[in-house]
């Protein structure tokens, strides 16, 4: 390891540190335990700065990733202040979810080891490609050229997507104020390819950073790579924990989840391909 990426690397950690600690004693302090999802859309793109700045002389594929990352933060950043996150108030409804399921003691350990720290590290660890780079100098080619496209491709789609739900939840809003029926939840758009492209395409988009990293060491078996992974695991979690909510709320999200792929948009099943947990096979060779 080169020493102006070990140095990089050591302000990272610190600042992953102290993001940590601050996240769990506001927790504390508040009983809000949205603390690391206020710093999401900011700390990966301070890494990859930080990444980018190590270098010398600078590095093009530095500052592209950091560049990409900054989008990838401000737009991320805009639609979560519009949903009210950074508001007094604004706790993920998910975590207030996981404290009813869990006694307070294990819910302690899950805020200090998963929430606080965990998340935190992985904030880190999908920065890591910028590292990994860092300690590859090469030049900006047609591969890395690609690479942007995508992730630019991705950024679009992540932003359609929540557009999308934006202005469902305002439709339902306006709804309820009105007394109408509760539509429920999306089920058009993007939404009809996929329950969760919103996760999609923010998956895509740091598996295309991990690209960059793979890229510079020649192979993606090197860490820059582990955060794309330990960031898919966490949505596909989050989608479990989410869609248990939705099942429980809403009558007809059983259905859509039969019909309507998980994660990766693709058309939607047909009637016939859906197998029903307990239902009669006609075709069974025991079927009347």
């Amino acid at each position: 390891m080169t020493e102006p990426a070990a140095s990089a690397l050591l302000i990272c950690l610190v600042i992953a540190g102290l993001a940590a600690a601050a996240a769990w004693l506001l927790s504390l302090a508040t009983r809000d335990y949205s603390w690391v999802d206020r710093a999401w859309s900011i700390l990966p793109a301070v890494y990859l700065w930080i990444f980018a700045l190590a270098a010398d002389p600078p590095d093009a594929r530095l500052l592209v990733l950091a560049a990409l990352g900054t989008l990838w933060g401000v737009r991320l950043t805009l639609n979560f202040a519009r949903k009210g996150g950074y508001r007094p108030g604004g706790e993920d409804y998910r975590w207030a979810e996981l404290r009813r399921r869990m006694s307070p003691r294990r819910f302690a350990v899950v805020n200090l080891v998963f929430i606080s720290v965990t998340q935190n590290l992985l904030l880190l660890m999908i920065a890591l490609p910028g590292w990994i780079v860092l300690q590859h100098p090469g030049r900006f080619g047609l591969p890395e050229l690609a690479a942007t496209a995508l992730f630019l491709a991705f950024l679009a789609g992540e932003s359609v997507a929540d557009q999308q739900q934006w202005r469902f939840q305002q439709e339902r809003r306006r709804l309820a104020a009105q007394g109408a029926a509760d539509p429920g939840f999306l089920r058009s758009g993007l939404f009809r390819f996929s329950r969760h492209p919103n996760y999609f395409f923010e998956i895509a988009q740091w598996w295309t950073v991990a690209v960059f990293g793979a890229l510079a060491a020649g192979t993606l078996l090197q860490p820059g790579t582990l955060g794309a992974v330990l960031l898919t695991l966490l949505f596909v979690g989050s989608i479990a924990l989410t869609e248990s909510i939705s099942v429980a709320r809403h009558p007809g999200y059983a259905g859509y989840r039969r019909e309507v792929w998980p994660l990766v948009p693709w058309f939607p099943r047909r009637p016939a391909d859906i197998r029903v947990p307990g239902a009669e096979d006609p075709f069974r060779p025991d079927a009347p």
